[in-house]
């Protein structure tokens, strides 16, 4: 099986992974760095859904790590259009001065989403929202480290995994091992996709670093950012112990069967496929998000 590779960074292509966890959707952001360069994977803005009210309290604390190191962001990176939190990119970007980028995948999202939310004639959906739309095999320049593109989708379309030294950042592909994987059941989701796009990740090198985008520890043991290969081919709960396609396909698709939509899929995807911009304010000058009814899960 082919072996993905990135280019080797001066400092030994192990660049410093800095992880920030969200606890209230059990997300990870990642800050990696090498010399004076840094780039910024899954930003998270705030949102407290009873309130509807937002705020910059976990992206500050990434601009103020990147800022206490002297650090230069070079890309803020989405690994999909997550359904499970609101971006902070567009807050990111515009704080921080550094282009945005998602998989090219987007563009399908946006034109269900598009429909879904009856967002009219303003919103375009090629693309636009974003600085760059990544393809499987793209590369990326961030200072003296080299950004690898690697196409994995199945959770969604525009699943990507980026490569940088020794690190994988994985999305929403595989959580911790007794974990599993990621639902297929969101518009474009495909188990077999997803099943080939784990191989990929299982065919890089041993050595590579795993960095999860999700972690839902059981009690006892704390959030967890990284994982090994070994681990995930020995011990995943869906996917590990050589597990064959078809018997992966038929378990997701019963689990998928199971799960309520996610809490935030209404507001988070409203804003994401908008690179995480908010809807601009009514003449009222009131920001509003749409909660289109009876559009989601099973009918009653």
């Amino acid at each position: 099986m082919h072996r993905h590779t990135s280019k080797a960074t001066t400092d030994g292509d192990r660049p410093r992974v800095k992880a920030f966890f969200h606890q209230d959707s059990s997300t990870f952001t990642y800050v990696v760095h090498h010399a004076d360069s840094a780039v910024i994977i899954d930003p998270v803005l705030d949102y407290d859904a009873p309130s509807a009210r937002t705020s910059t309290t976990s992206a500050d604390a990434v601009i103020a790590y990147i800022r206490d190191r002297k650090l230069r962001a070079a890309w803020i990176l989405e690994t999909h259009a997550h359904a499970d939190h609101l971006s902070a990119g567009s807050y990111l970007r515009s704080t921080l001065g550094a282009p945005m980028a998602i998989g090219a995948g987007i563009v399908q999202i946006q034109k269900h989403f598009k429909s879904l939310f009856n967002l009219g004639d303003d919103f375009v959906p090629d693309g636009r929202q974003f600085d760059r739309l990544l393809q499987d095999g793209d590369d990326l320049v961030a200072g003296e480290m080299s950004v690898r593109v690697l196409a994995t989708p199945g959770h969604t379309q525009d699943g990507l995994t980026y490569l940088i030294g020794d690190a994988a950042f994985v999305g929403d592909t595989v959580f911790a091992p007794e974990t599993g994987t990621a639902r297929c059941d969101f518009p474009g989701g495909d188990p077999a996709r997803l099943y080939h796009s784990i191989q990929k990740i299982f065919a890089l090198p041993a050595h590579t670093r795993l960095f999860l985008c999700h972690d839902y520890p059981p009690p006892g043991r704390s959030e967890a950012a990284q994982c090994s290969i070994a681990a995930q081919r020995e011990g995943n709960v869906h996917v590990g112990h050589n597990t064959m396609e078809a018997e992966f396909i038929a378990l997701r698709r019963a689990r998928d069967a199971t799960l309520p939509p996610p809490r935030l899929i209404l507001p988070a995807l409203q804003v994401n496929i908008q690179g995480g911009r908010l809807p601009l304010p009514a003449e009222n000058g009131i920001t509003y998000l749409k909660l289109p009814l009876n559009q989601m899960g099973p009918k009653a």
